[in-house]
């Protein structure tokens, strides 16, 4: 009977863990349900991470066993629907509060907190604010990256998206539209994305697949080679980043039977 017993945990246990290609890394912590981003950044070892509208203004730093080794508070911020992380080669990191599921917002925000791998446990964050084009309907937005100086936020959209950008400098701006887009077949809504520190490679993910771009010139992202990398595993993810410049991290959400882990994935 303890045979039996044993074999049936066994085979549960490799069912729950099948991912797909995708390498469990580490599980995230269970206080944290919603985690909307992660980011790297120069000179850490930590994986940050964020959760999104309705939790608090904080950034977490998690080291690779998924702990929680930095829990701080942006005590200027607000958390209307914080979506994506993005940083620079100076080491400061960028919190993108543009999520607008009602898609009644008209000003968006994005925060910089300047080099979070300190000690501090609050910080006080900068702000770049920007809002839409005259012409431009309200949309939701949960994807970014930084690249030549400016931010370029996607639209999460199951028909045609938008890509606009915004100068990378404190202040308030007018977003500019840089091009709207359709990624071949169904379900394309864009989570997160992130571009490789030697800016060769973009990746925009979705549940249960990402696209990963290169081949580009300048901003002309949809003009270069685009690959659909299927994970064969179908959970809301909602962060990714660059581990190197052939890996990435990801992270999903917290749900009845999948989720709540980092997971490493091999673009090549």
């Amino acid at each position: 009977m303890f045979q039996i017993q044993q074999l049936i945990f066994i085979t549960l246990f490799l069912s729950s863990c099948d991912t797909g290609k995708l390498t469990v890394i580490a599980d995230l912590p269970s206080t944290l349900k919603e985690v909307s981003a992660t980011e790297t950044i120069p000179n850490s070892d930590l994986i940050w991470v964020i959760e999104d509208a309705g939790n608090k203004n904080n950034i977490y730093g998690l080291n690779t066993q998924g702990k929680i080794i930095k829990d701080i508070d942006v005590s200027n911020a607000s958390n209307i629907d914080w979506e994506d992380l993005t940083s620079d080669n100076l080491g400061n990191l960028y919190i993108g509060d543009f999520g607008n599921n009602s898609k009644n917002r008209d000003d968006f925000t994005i925060y910089k907190i300047a080099n979070p791998d300190t000690d501090k446990a609050i910080v006080i964050a900068e702000k770049i604010n920007f809002l839409l084009p005259k012409d431009m309907k309200s949309e939701d937005f949960e994807a970014f990256f930084l690249f030549k100086g400016y931010f370029y936020v996607f639209s999460k959209e199951n028909k045609t998206s938008k890509l606009i950008k915004v100068p990378n400098q404190i202040g308030k701006h007018t977003a500019e539209l840089v091009t709207d887009f359709n990624l071949a077949g169904k379900h394309h809504k864009i989570t997160s994305a992130d571009v490789s520190d030697d800016g060769k490679t973009i990746v925009l993910l979705n549940h249960d697949k990402l696209w990963k771009i290169t081949n580009f010139k300048g901003d002309n992202f949809f003009k270069g080679t685009i690959e659909e990398l299927k994970f064969d595993h179908d959970s809301q993810k909602e962060g990714i980043c660059f581990k190197d410049n052939s890996t990435v991290l990801i992270t999903d959400e917290s749900d009845s039977k999948l989720g709540s882990n980092i997971y490493s994935f091999k673009l090549n």
